[in-house]
């Protein structure tokens, strides 16, 4: 999620870009006789239930769709022309054309225009009774980079696990992701405007990991695959520790995205479907998924009840947690921090 001012808050912030969130190596065991394994497949099943069971993809390019109809829109009334300024591109896209890199070195539209339009301010959610913005702010962004970085990651990510559980499970990881890094950052983040996907992006990047965790026994190169996404989500968590990046954003859908995954991406146990139809013996799911789809459930609703609450009450996360201020930004001599 950025701040621009783009990411973080303060003025003209510029986000860094969340890059690199690809998906894990091969996944499954494509056996379905239970202690027999063909080479790794992407998808355990047998290769005609592979067919079978995989979903349509149309979800995933619907919102890169609408991302970009949005950052078109929010570009046509920002109108950058009209208020005098050395626009980018003025000659030829005039009115879509964008502000000053000294004022979004993204290339977008300016901070207030993002603010107008649904962008995560502070202050209007929690005395301005506009609670719609923990949602909002998650379909605008900064600019040109902010947006392709975003989008290319969403299809690197969502377009797989759209293929293997469906637009429904996906589309609510996604959707619940970006408004609980939205409730962190309210927490957290007390100045500038926080716009971008980021938030739930790093949900389904959480619920990648859950989703490995949750059906261990369905995997090959199960090692593999769980180093790779953690490798992954260690450096995009990292850049969130540059100045000018909402990283509270990243962590609360990185949070959200991981305990959904154990209840919204749960499979049945390897062997279970090669069971004789009317003999089966083992049950679908075994007693750590149960265990773990309860303790998902249980935690997801208190987080969200919790942090709403603290969020409608003015409460400052920085308040109660002296270091947590170091998860967003680290100074160093090259920069300061903002918060």
């Amino acid at each position: 999620m950025s701040n621009a001012d783009v990411e973080g808050g303060g003025q003209a912030r510029a986000a860094a870009p969340t890059t690199g969130i690809k998906p894990p190596p091969g996944r499954y065991n494509s056996s379905n006789v239970e202690g027999q394994h063909a080479p790794a497949s992407p998808f355990y099943y047998d290769h005609p239930a592979q067919h079978e069971r995989q979903h349509h993809t149309w979800l995933v390019p619907l919102v890169v769709l609408a991302n970009v109809a949005m950052f078109i829109v929010v570009m046509y009334y920002n109108d950058c022309p009209r208020n005098g300024a050395d626009c980018i591109g003025r000659s030829v896209l005039r009115r879509f054309s964008f502000q000053p890199l000294k004022e979004n070195p993204l290339v977008g539209p300016s901070a207030a225009t993002l603010e107008k339009y649904g962008g995560l301010d502070r202050y209007k959610v929690v005395h301005g009774d506009q609670a719609w913005r923990l949602e909002t702010s998650t379909w605008l962004h900064a600019g040109l980079i902010h947006l392709g970085a975003n989008m290319i990651s969403l299809i690197f990510v969502g377009v797989r696990l759209e293929q293997q559980f469906g637009f429904w499970k996906v589309g609510l990881v996604y959707l619940i992701s970006g408004l609980g890094g939205s409730v962190l950052s309210v927490l957290f983040i007390r100045n500038g405007v926080s716009v971008g996907a980021s938030g739930a992006l790093f949900g389904l990047l959480g619920a990648m990991l859950s989703e490995l965790i949750t059906n261990w026994t369905i995997y090959s190169n199960r090692i593999a695959a769980m180093a790779n996404l953690l490798i992954i989500a260690a450096i995009n968590l990292a850049i969130g520790i540059l100045p000018h990046v909402d990283n509270f954003a990243h962590i609360g859908g990185f949070v959200t995205g991981f305990l959904l995954g154990f209840v919204l991406l749960i499979q049945p146990r390897f062997g279970w479907s090669a069971q004789p139809f009317g003999g089966k013996t083992k049950s679908k799911y075994s007693a750590c998924q149960i265990v773990l789809l309860v303790l998902a459930i249980i935690l997801t609703i208190a987080a969200f009840a919790v942090g709403l609450l603290m969020v409608f009450r003015g409460v400052n996360g920085n308040d109660h947690c002296g270091w947590c201020h170091y998860l967003s930004c680290v100074p160093t001599s090259s920069w300061k921090c903002d918060t």
